[in-house]
């Protein structure tokens, strides 16, 4: 995020007619949530970057709410429903088409949202399905707090661990793995110069209450940074990644990488391999969210969202992708000493 923002800064500074003076409505609260399916390239197109993936529809969500928009992380709780999260400190609950309807609600994450930006930052979630408990992970305090299904309880800790990852570039992705595990991943690059490599931890446990995790390196494509993960049903994890192309107007790329947790090593690089290309001339905006919802035909449903970052040249976009995880590359537990890279051309 840290260079993303300076990017998007230093575009809108060269352009404050467009960005800066833009004509603010005045505030709403009516969550008038609206879906605009968006008109898909064919699908030679989208094989070539996508597969095994399948893009089945994408949508730009709409609403003139005062607290919609700047989703930067995403979990399935179950029954079609999707929780989005943005790093301004609101949940949006929404069915997106094709899934039972229920209202729409848009609520602040914490009962009292603070205007501090330190406080407001949620970057990354995961759930627990069995029992609905979530956990999020904060930017600038580098916290990671769990709440109930309802959100009427939440504690938060500041591991000691993420305690130097930065104030505007720490976790960013984090999963609860089916063993009760809890990976985190880095938004930052390990140096100034470097441009792969982030920091990880593997907690044992819920890191709500377990002090000591495993740390590592993850290993990413060149000038991606991670934005969010989810683990599939074979215990391999999908990781998604983004850049920025062009700082003005603003492009995105990102990539889908596939990574094996019990090639984790303390210490040690950990790799995966890059499963899917999210090119421009697919529907791509700033995609920073994922979550993976199990189908009755055994495929998955891919959803991922973008952080409009409270642009006017960007929005939020929904993806729904579908995934037959038999279509994966075989699970390879020394992916970690591969690196995850495929061609950088037609981002």
């Amino acid at each position: 995020m840290r260079r993303l923002l300076a990017l998007l800064i230093l575009a809108a500074a060269l352009a404050p007619g467009t960005w800066l003076r833009q004509a603010l409505p005045p505030p709403s609260y009516d969550l008038d949530l609206r879906f605009d399916q968006v008109r898909l390239p064919a699908r030679a197109e989208l094989a070539a970057h996508l597969a095994p993936f399948e893009l089945e529809a994408a949508w730009r969500l709409h609403s003139a709410h005062e607290d919609f928009g700047s989703y930067s992380a995403l979990v399935a709780p179950g029954k079609g429903r999707l929780l989005a999260f943005s790093d301004r400190g609101f949940m949006l609950g929404f069915s997106p088409p094709g899934s039972p309807a229920s209202p729409p609600l848009i609520r602040p994450i914490h009962a009292s949202t603070s205007m501090l930006k330190k406080n407001r930052d949620a970057e990354a979630a995961t759930i627990d399905p069995a029992s609905g408990t979530i956990w999020i992970g904060w930017e600038y305090r580098n916290a990671i707090s769990r709440h109930d299904s309802a959100f009427s309880d939440a504690v938060t800790v500041e591991p000691a661990a993420m305690r130097d990852w930065g104030a505007n570039s720490g976790p960013e992705a984090m999963t609860r793995l089916a063993d009760g595990r809890f990976l985190a991943l880095r938004e930052g690059f390990s140096g100034t110069t470097e441009d792969r490599r982030h920091r990880a931890l593997l907690f044992p446990g819920d890191p709500v209450e377990v002090a000591e995790p495993v740390s590592f390196e993850f290993v990413g494509p060149r000038g991606f940074s991670p934005t969010d993960m989810a683990q599939i049903p074979d215990g391999r994890v999908l990781i998604l990644m983004r850049r920025v192309v062009w700082p003005f107007p603003p492009r995105f790329a990102g990539r889908i990488i596939l990574a094996d947790p019990a090639a984790i090593r303390a210490g040690e690089p950990w790799q995966g391999i890059a499963v899917a290309r999210l090119a421009s001339v697919l529907p791509v905006d700033n995609f920073e969210g994922m979550a993976i919802a199990p189908r009755e035909d055994g495929r998955l449903t891919v959803w991922l969202i973008s952080d409009d970052n409270g642009a006017a040249l960007q929005g939020t976009v929904l993806w729904k992708l579908v995934l037959d995880p038999a279509d994966l590359p075989a699970a390879n537990r020394k992916a970690r000493e591969r690196p995850a890279r495929l061609p950088e051309k037609s981002d």
